[in-house]
């Protein structure tokens, strides 16, 4: 059983646990951390969810990420999500966005590496398969039915920065 600190809406904790998997109190977040990947040449990972993910199997996304943990803060949980899901060690990330959902804070980080492209370790259970894309490419994969378009929304205003 996977346990999460609950939030209010201002990003306070709300003294209490939420579980993964049981519906979320109206008024309570819980906090993902998503780290998008850019290599220092210029190229962006994306990772495929695996087939046997609940939300958008099979979908690309340029992101790692995952829910907090009861007592983890979003920028440890972006650099521990991004060490089990690609095996990218982090020495810096950089904050880009910050948005909510209906249940969901997210925050959102840019990870640059010049990490060995072959060297991607795909977690179980989590990612199947990984891309790398110039940016031409990716701008135009993120507007396919193969990628994960709330991801898309949710790091828009990064993306309007870089095109």
């Amino acid at each position: 059983m996977e346990l999460w600190d609950a939030y209010r809406e201002d990003g306070t904790l709300a003294d209490c646990n939420l579980v993964r998997g049981e519906v979320i109190p109206d008024g309570l977040f819980h906090l993902v951390s998503e780290i998008i990947v850019r290599h220092e040449d210029g190229m962006f990972l994306l990772m495929q969810r695996d087939l046997i993910k609940p939300n958008f199997p099979g979908l690309y996304v340029a992101s790692a990420g995952g829910s907090a943990v009861v007592g983890e803060r979003p920028y440890d949980t972006a650099i521990r999500e991004l060490r089990e899901e690609t095996g990218i060690e982090a020495p810096k990330l950089e904050q880009i966005y910050r948005c909510m959902s209906k249940d969901t804070i997210y925050y959102g980080y840019i990870c640059k590496t010049n990490c060995n492209k072959d060297s991607i370790t795909l977690q179980e259970g989590e990612t199947i398969s990984y891309l790398w894309l110039t940016k031409e490419e990716f701008f135009k994969f993120i507007e396919s039915d193969k990628y994960m378009q709330s991801h898309k929304e949710r790091m828009s205003e990064y993306l309007d920065t870089i095109r």
